[in-house]
């Protein structure tokens, strides 16, 4: 088993290519989304948390354009991060690794310290596909989890910038991808190959 997941973060105009040093800045976890597979990449479980933000609790509008979350979405459904953290690690349970395109395992685990609370995956182990997908595609730069569909030919079964739809599309072009050497080849490279 295998779990595939993907964050959406507190953003404004620009933040995110000024590595969030704005003033007020934080990137915080306001989503998690992420898909559960078997051995043969069949989905058997999928997770939506919506995360309340503490340092910045009212969402941005370019966040809330760029992702669809709404403000009544996290007051309503939010969870504190303590508590996603906790749920997420459930969600993996006896799951092998959890891999993501890029780094979002640092994000959790940043979010984590952020607000000062233990880490439930601490001891997970954690795979990054970017460098696969960028084989894949022969591509020299990180290919974001919602152009994935595009690059690799597939129609999203989700909305882009969506935690959920992200993760899907990150599972589904894995599949696409799958070289003959198989999936244990892949994660064996995205545990190793920790960059995005």
């Amino acid at each position: 088993m295998f779990v595939i997941f993907d964050l959406e973060l507190t953003a404004w105009p620009g933040s995110a290519a000024r590595g969030w040093t704005g003033p007020g800045e934080y990137p915080e976890i306001i989503q998690i989304g992420a898909v559960r597979l078997d051995a043969d990449l069949r989905e058997t479980g999928t997770l939506d948390l919506a995360v309340k933000p503490r340092l910045n609790p009212t969402l941005s509008d370019f966040i809330i354009g760029l992702t669809g979350i709404t403000q009544e979405r996290v007051d309503r459904e939010g969870v504190d991060i303590a508590e996603a953290l906790a749920r997420l690690a459930g969600f993996a349970g006896g799951a092998r690794v959890l891999l993501c395109n890029g780094r979002d395992d640092a994000w959790l685990r940043q979010n984590a310290r952020l607000a000062g609370t233990a880490d439930p995956l601490a001891a997970a182990v954690f795979g990054s596909l970017s460098p696969h997908f960028r084989r894949a595609a022969a591509r020299e730069r990180h290919v974001v989890s919602s152009d994935l569909p595009s690059v690799f030919g597939f129609v999203s079964a989700g909305r882009a910038h969506d935690g959920v739809g992200d993760a899907r599309a990150i599972a589904e072009a894995l599949r696409r991808t799958l070289p003959q050497t198989g999936i244990e080849a892949v994660i064996r490279s995205a545990v190793d190959e920790k960059t995005i």
